[in-house]
């Protein structure tokens, strides 16, 4: 086997975005992860929403947009017909 080929095993810290804070060994000194053990629904049986950066809310937004558009479209294409 070659030597010195393998990366630096050292002790290691993942970070939850939730705070907790787990002890490991890794090749790199800090992990930080967004969901781990103690705030995932699964292992909590319990519901969290999770919206990073307001994903459900711009697309809600978008939706509404979309809609209105729609409406305003079929609005416009019904007085075109009762005109005519």
């Amino acid at each position: 086997m070659k030597a010195d080929i393998h990366p630096k095993y050292q002790a290691a810290e993942i970070r939850c975005a939730c705070g907790n804070v787990i002890k490991t060994r890794s090749t790199k000194a800090t992990i930080i992860v967004g969901i781990c053990n103690v705030c995932h629904p699964f292992y909590t049986g319990t519901q969290k929403f999770v919206d990073t950066a307001g994903r459900v809310d711009k697309f809600q937004q978008r939706m509404a947009k979309t809609q209105a558009a729609q409406a305003a479209a079929a609005a416009s294409a019904s007085t075109k017909k009762k005109k005519k």
